[in-house]
């Protein structure tokens, strides 16, 4: 909401109708005395010149509306604006499992994620950070915390996948100690799975409370495509097939406050990072626009001297 620092100056603009009421009462009170006291010829003049009264007053309303502005500059009012000061820590946790490998999209999972996500670092503000983790049996950072985006994009690019399980609760936990490393920011957190938690020290719901309970964001998305997709064989020749946990997935989201996200092809991925951006809970910072008002104030005094003292001036 918009409001003032110093909002005592405000009691000052009272006393702007009071200077106009006296105006309007000294107008008329010199009128009355010069219908007593002057000629016949003098009362006609003055009468005749009432039709154009309203240029003094415009003259006055000119000086008490600038007078207006400078007390309100005075008050130092100011808006919010929907960026923070300080910008968004925002930490990519990626899955790079074996089932990442799998060529349901093209060339494979884990590639058309990182193009994706590519997308969506170059679309954050100037002052945002970014970083980002990746996961398998356990979890490690592949891009520090930075705000150089092209040098996290380039960390991002080099990923390779690897043949681990999957420690979404690893992973997510070392992406919130990577959001806390540069504190006083929103932070917000992003983690990419295309599987079930089955490795890894930390369980998903254990590090989701962390989040929470630092007031981190997480948005997660859900990797998977319409049809199952084959990953591997065991040892009899089985296919083996990439499973997807949506319930624990969306459970994260919605315990801190994030959204989760469904993909089923290198199409729907790109879109879902291509508009994180928006999705992200901006906080607000108080701006002073009391400038605005200084500008303003002077801007009318100037016209206000002009219109006096120009070529059309009012001798007074």
């Amino acid at each position: 909401m918009t409001g003032f620092y110093h909002p005592e100056w405000l009691i000052c603009l009272l006393a702007l109708p009071c200077l106009y009421y006296y105006y309007l009462h000294e107008t008329r009170r010199k009128k009355q005395e010069a219908m007593v006291f002057s000629h016949i010829g003098f009362l006609k003049s003055a009468l005749s010149g009432s039709s154009q009264s309203a240029r003094p007053r415009t003259l006055l309303i000119l000086l008490l509306v600038a007078l207006g502005c400078l007390i309100i500059g005075l008050a130092d009012p100011h808006i919010p604006l929907e960026q923070t000061k300080e910008g968004v820590n925002v930490i990519l946790v990626m899955d790079v499992s074996g089932s990442m490998q799998a060529t349901d999209y093209q060339p494979t999972r884990l590639e058309s994620a990182k193009k994706a996500a590519e997308t969506l670092l170059r679309s954050l503000d100037n002052k945002d950070y970014a970083g980002v983790i990746t996961f398998e049996s356990g979890a490690t950072s592949a891009a520090y915390l930075s705000p150089d985006k092209d040098r996290v994009i380039g960390k991002l690019l080099d990923i390779e996948p690897k043949e681990g399980s999957t420690a979404i609760g690893d992973g997510l936990a070392l992406g919130i100690d990577m959001a806390e490393s540069i504190p006083n920011r929103k932070k917000v957190v992003i983690l990419l799975s295309d599987g079930v938690n089955n490795a890894g020290v930390i369980p998903p719901e254990q590090a989701s409370g962390f989040a929470r309970d630092k007031g981190i964001q997480v948005f997660t998305i859900g990797l998977g495509s319409e049809t199952p997709s084959v990953i591997g064989y065991d040892w009899f020749g089985n296919p083996q097939y990439a499973t997807l946990d949506e319930e624990m997935l969306r459970s994260i989201a919605e315990n801190t406050g994030g959204k989760y996200f469904k993909s089923v092809d290198d199409r729907t991925l790109s879109e879902i990072y291509k508009n994180l951006n928006k999705e992200i809970k901006r906080e607000t910072e108080e701006t002073s626009i009391r400038d605005w008002f200084f500008i303003a104030a002077f801007l009318l005094l100037i016209t206000e001297i002009l219109l006096r003292y120009g070529r059309r001036r009012i001798i007074q």
